[in-house]
């Protein structure tokens, strides 16, 4: 597996203005919170992680929260001057930030883009009012527009936002409309996700108790269809389950996680890997600060063999619709080839239509059929290998 130094860098910020219905990352509401304690903590990893594994060039950055634009600018110049301080930035880096409109002001934007942050992620969401509403977003579709308009104003070009589809009540009309209003902002990156109701949210406790009016399967099979219609038609490129974008704009970032390879992970709750093993970060705001000022704020180590790296390999390499290819399999697994590990499940998922071949490369991508259906293929490694082989 591969045990270069990483070369991509998350880090988390995780306050928000509020708590989403749906949402169960990890994220806390910002009143009362000791953000600048945390930002001195989330410094002191900074420095202890590169005393422990030294970068050499970081290519894509990406800061999630939370909402890490819940920051002020003087919190938000400082935060991106210790990120510059600490890891060395490729020239061209991609330097991602997620936000929620209506918490990017003209003087934010400006912090963000002069502190090296040069891609926006806007989690919309929605553009019916009513439905952002119901799902315990706090923004409109003014705040979209104005949040929009706004960044574009003091120079940032590579814009993205997030759909959700599959929510409470939502129709196919609903979906469509904001799919169309969507696209007349012109951005270079849209991400669609369907809903998944995840234990500990308010969504939960509703669906437990049978008051969470959620689309049909088959109505959520339309909507995705019409995204997908409606992306490509207006010449935005499907390279990921759930992700289009105009060519050379796709997101550098998450292709690591899908081309399953190592990133640095930073922040309470943060997920990183590197050298073969995964690290979880711990959760509370206050232990984490407690902890990072005196270690590596580790919750959990976990040594990834050859075989879970394999499966993981081939569950976020599928998402890509690019697929998955022969040369790489073999540079992180040297010796192993696909059909000697997955032929099985490769054989039954190419019979099933799911996968094709791809004689160019020797590698598997998802069919037309497949697309749809991603979770059946991706479900098909797990646990496939016994978890001590090497």
């Amino acid at each position: 597996m591969l045990m270069h130094a990483p070369r991509a860098l998350y880090i988390h910020i995780p306050f928000c203005t509020n708590k989403c219905h749906y949402c169960d990352f990890n994220s806390f509401v910002l009143k009362g919170q000791p953000v600048d304690a945390y930002l001195d903590a989330l410094e002191s990893e900074m420095k202890q992680t590169v005393e422990a594994l030294p970068p050499e060039i970081i290519d894509t950055v990406f800061v999630g929260g939370g909402t890490p634009t819940v920051l002020t600018p003087p919190q938000m110049q400082r935060f991106l001057e210790s990120v510059r301080r600490h890891f060395p930035l490729s020239p061209n880096v991609e330097f991602s930030m997620e936000a929620n409109p209506g918490t990017t002001d003209i003087d934010k934007l400006t912090a963000m883009i002069e502190g090296g942050v040069n891609r926006i992620s806007f989690g919309v969401q929605s553009f019916d009012n009513g439905l952002l509403e119901r799902i315990g977003r706090i923004h409109n579709t003014a705040d979209v527009y104005r949040s929009i308009e706004n960044a574009k104003k003091v120079g940032f070009t590579n814009l993205s936002i997030d759909l959700m589809f599959g929510l409470p009540k939502q129709t196919v009309e609903q979906l469509s409309d904001s799919v169309d209003k969507a696209l007349q902002l012109d951005l270079t990156h849209y991400s669609l996700y369907s809903l998944k109701v995840e234990e500990n949210t308010l969504f939960h406790k509703l669906y437990e108790r049978n008051e969470l009016p959620l689309p049909t399967e088959d109505e959520e099979l339309a909507m995705f269809l019409v995204v997908m219609n409606k992306l490509n038609a207006a010449g935005y490129k499907h390279y990921e389950i759930s992700n289009f974008a105009l060519p050379g704009k796709e997101s550098r970032h998450n292709s690591t996680y899908w081309r399953n390879e190592p990133y640095y992970g930073l922040g309470a709750g943060a997920h990183g890997y590197a050298r073969g093993e995964r690290h979880l970060n711990i959760k509370g705001v206050q232990p984490y600060i407690d902890a990072a000022n005196k270690r590596l704020p580790r919750l959990d180590t976990n040594q990834i063999s050859d075989a879970e790296a394999m499966e993981d390999f081939m569950m976020v390499g599928l998402r890509l619709l690019q697929g998955v290819n022969a040369e790489s399999f073999g540079r992180q697994f040297p010796g192993h080839t696909m059909e000697g590990v997955f032929g099985e499940q490769l054989d039954r998922l190419v019979r099933d239509g799911l996968l094709e071949a791809i004689p160019s490369n020797g590698g598997y991508r998802l069919t037309e059929k497949g697309i749809p259906l991603g979770n059946e293929v991706f479900g098909a490694f797990i646990g496939v290998l016994p978890v001590a082989s090497e």
